[in-house]
């Protein structure tokens, strides 16, 4: 198997000591908090649209990628062709609805391989998910393992953990997803997943360019403060936000940048490498995520066997200044194919 270059042999060491500081913490796992908001007004899609819920996005040609990140270059030009979009991220009732209709399990919610983690403690055995948490302090300087934490019984329905659920939160976006649960969702509605090139096109609406500017959003639900110890939560929202709480941008698309990442249907490949551990003296660039936006991988041991990953876009509400800073059409980053987390969810598109 081809191995991903941002992972080392010493990638067991480093997993094993995570499942252990995961299952010795003395806290709780984390609580579920209602929003000050459950659902922002959605404008009604017209009934006589051909694909309502669906924006048409134009074909187009641009300059796609970024200069923030080592991985976002080399910024080249391509040409998408035209395609229906989601106006919105996918939410739990829509994701209720597929369930309802197809009796389908997702990843988190379905035994796990022993095989994959034969070496790991019995709870990381169990189904679940990996979990964002605001730690009560920071101990061990910026290691993730402190605001990630593997939650056995978090899923889709449940992505607190097995004392929270989704009640309430319909319009909110369904997260916990991997690849393939988006695939399989994607599928029965007769659409996919879009490319990396279709779902950046889509996001800078129009703008052909490389913007000019990387400042972070004034109207998106991302991090204000230091993460991750304090949010100032000036955008409405410490957490998730439901969808379309934010002006949509030139295309009618709501939620493009921030809330959560999005699983687009490409391989994350070594033509743009991500590097780790990569710190910088400009106050214009954030760390790189790698320590803290992506959690520490959980589920492979063996060091020349790495998951498979998927190019995810556009930030979430974790991404901050200090932090990640993918808050930009021009952002990516790269994420398991069989990790669930709560800060990930996903759109479809229908190509005619």
């Amino acid at each position: 198997m081809k191995l991903i270059p941002w992972f080392s042999a010493s990638s067991a060491i480093f997993i094993f000591a995570a499942a252990v500081f995961w299952l010795t913490q003395d806290e709780a796992s984390p609580k579920q908090a209602l929003p000050a908001k459950l659902q922002c007004e959605l404008p009604p899609s017209s009934t006589a649209a051909p694909r309502p819920g669906m924006v048409w996005i134009p074909e187009g040609v641009f300059d796609m990628g970024d200069t923030v990140y080592p991985e976002e270059k080399a910024v080249r030009n391509v040409n998408v062709k035209g395609f229906w979009m989601d106006r919105t991220e996918v939410t739990n009732l829509e994701f209720t609805a597929f369930v309802k209709a197809t009796g389908y399990v997702t990843v988190a919610e379905r035994p796990v391989n022993p095989q994959l983690i034969a070496n790991l403690p019995e709870d990381m055995r169990k189904p679940g998910a990996v979990v964002f948490k605001v730690p009560g302090k920071l101990t061990q300087g910026d290691d993730p393992r402190q605001w990630w934490q593997y939650i056995p019984g978090a899923n889709w329905k449940q992505p607190a953990g097995p004392d929270s659920s989704i009640d309430h939160y319909g319009q909110f976006p369904v997260v916990h997803i991997t690849y393939e649960d988006a695939q399989a969702y994607a599928q029965w509605k007769g659409h996919r997943l879009p490319t990396e090139a279709e779902w950046e096109w889509a996001a800078r609406a129009g703008a052909k360019e490389l913007p000019g500017q990387h400042d972070q959003p004034a109207s998106a639900n991302t991090w204000q403060g230091i993460f991750p110890m304090a949010n100032a939560s000036e955008d409405g929202f410490s957490g998730l936000a439901p969808v379309a709480c934010y002006a949509p941008n030139a295309y009618g698309l709501f939620d493009m940048v921030g809330n959560v990442w999005e699983l687009t249907a490409d391989v994350f490949v070594t033509d743009r490498p991500a590097v780790t551990n990569t710190k910088t003296s400009n106050s214009k660039q954030g760390l790189d995520p790698d320590e803290a936006q992506r959690p520490p991988v959980f589920k492979t041991l063996q060091a020349n066997s790495q998951p498979s990953a998927r190019v995810i876009k556009g930030g979430s509400f974790l991404c901050a200044p200090n932090y990640c800073m993918r808050y930009r059409a021009g952002s990516r980053q790269p994420q398991e194919e069989d990790l669930a987390v709560s800060h990930l969810g996903f759109r479809t598109i229908f190509q005619p």
